[in-house]
């Protein structure tokens, strides 16, 4: 029985204090035989990639086949294309070129994918008049099986983009199947000077068809860094440090990316190619910002208070419970909301958890003072729903008075709040069934 929330309200949870990897998972079955199935290693994007000598990088990348294990090293695994340096492992994302402004990359591209055409974008020179890449059109290079092919460009803009490939000659915004893993990052730092303290996240996914074909998708694999949560890597921080992140979107569908507990700065947009810095004056400071397919965005925060917190995409169909691989999960687990852990049981894909701990000498942020005001909301049902087709609505109490959206109007009731007022808010569930409540703007303590 599935039931409707008379309001426009996205349910998860935050964090928990002990984020666990889950244990499964079960094989969907045989797979097809690969090219010597060598397991793919998660690449979190630390370690650049290729051999630096003064200015000139050399790199030998490799596209292949290789066995991805999203949901963790004992989850079910499954064969995809992925970029290589020559010799190693496949990674997912693909290796990470970082290179000081003014550097020149030599690039050996082989694709060695069986029986398909290999394209290559995003290798060009970026600030440079004009792009130098040899034998080659200036944003795409194209590999038959089998073939090399040599590049030299020229990186002198800093910023952050990224290179991709595609067997199925598709554009990044509807490429959704086995090579959507085909992304390496690129990071220009300034040529002189410290390089900055960050991490570089990159987005993928590998589903049915892109999400702007408008489909039911059975299959929706949602990664950040080569993992699905609750496998993803977890974030941790100190009150009062200085966070630095990159976020490359090399998905085929949006993600509005939300930060819980915090505000967070954009510093700069990007689409691969070119690479925006605001000026300080004109930076956002938000806490969901939309990135579209082939977007990227560097931000700054600072925690102020200890706790665990998420860092997540807002769609639901991007967040929510999935199986192994992507796949629906079944009618029973979909619809169900008594898992032990609902942060862990009860989402998947694009989800990171972040801890934030306390440290001595450093302030954590201010607790509003004075006698709260007192606040009481009440999740109950609508009359004008049915058994089978159930209709919940809040109804909020005051104090001074109680409302409610009505009988037939299924627009919750709005809180009006003032900055800095201390607030208690007391949730009464008269339903039978279990309900969490997900506030944006009010930021409560972190879970459990």
């Amino acid at each position: 029985m599935r039931a409707h929330l008379a309001v426009i309200l996205i349910v998860i949870a935050s964090a928990s204090t002990t984020f666990a990897a889950p244990s499964h998972a079960v094989p969907l079955g045989p797979r097809p035989r690969i090219d010597r199935p060598v397991r793919v290693s998660i690449n979190d994007n630390r370690v650049p990639a290729g051999v630096l000598r003064g200015r000139v990088l050399t790199l030998r990348l490799v596209a292949r086949m290789g066995r991805w294990y999203p949901d963790g090293e004992s989850g079910t695994s499954a064969p995809v294309q992925a970029f290589a340096e020559e010799g190693h492992a496949p990674l997912i994302p693909g290796p990470m070129i970082r290179v000081r402004a003014g550097t020149e990359i030599a690039i050996t591209l082989r694709n060695k994918v069986p029986n398909a055409t290999l394209t290559v974008h995003g290798l060009i020179s970026r600030g440079a008049a004009t792009p130098t890449v040899l034998d080659a059109v200036p944003d795409t290079v194209q590999l038959p099986e089998g073939a090399t092919r040599t590049l030299r460009i020229r990186l002198d803009a800093p910023g952050t983009f990224y290179y991709w490939g595609s067997t199925t000659g598709r554009s990044i915004v509807y490429r959704a199947g086995e090579d959507a893993q085909l992304t390496g990052a690129i990071v220009v730092d300034p040529a002189e000077g410290p390089r900055p303290a960050d991490r570089v996240l990159v987005i993928g996914m590998w589903s049915d068809t892109a999400g702007r074909a408008l489909l039911v998708r059975k299959r929706l694999l949602s990664v950040i860094n080569g993992r699905s949560w609750p496998s993803t890597e977890r974030l941790s921080y100190a009150v009062g440090d200085t966070v630095r992140w990159r976020i490359i979107n090399a998905s085929s569908d949006s993600h509005p990316m939300h930060l819980h507990g915090f505000y967070y700065r954009v510093d700069g947009r990007g689409d691969g190619l070119g690479d925006t810095v605001y000026a300080e004056g004109v930076r956002e400071h938000v806490v969901t910002n939309l990135m579209t397919p082939g977007a990227t965005m560097s931000l700054t925060w600072s925690p102020d208070r200890a706790g665990n917190w998420l860092y997540h995409c807002h769609l639901p169909e991007h967040f929510g419970r999935r199986g192994p691989l992507g796949t629906l999960p079944s009618r029973a687990t979909q619809y169900a909301h008594r898992e032990m852990n609902h942060a862990l049981e009860g989402m998947s894909g694009l989800v990171m958890g972040v801890t934030v701990r306390a440290m001595p000498g450093r302030t954590a942020a201010a607790v509003a003072s004075g006698a709260p005001r007192k606040l009481r909301l009440v999740i109950r049902s609508n009359s004008h729903g049915s058994a089978a087709s159930p209709i919940f609505e809040f109804s909020l109490e005051d104090g001074r008075a109680s409302r409610s959206p009505g009988a037939s109007d299924q627009t919750a009731p709005t809180i009006v709040l003032t900055r800095g007022e201390p607030v208690a808010i007391t949730v009464v569930n008269t339903l039978t069934e279990p309900s969490a409540v997900h506030w944006h703007g009010v930021e409560l303590e972190s879970y459990y």
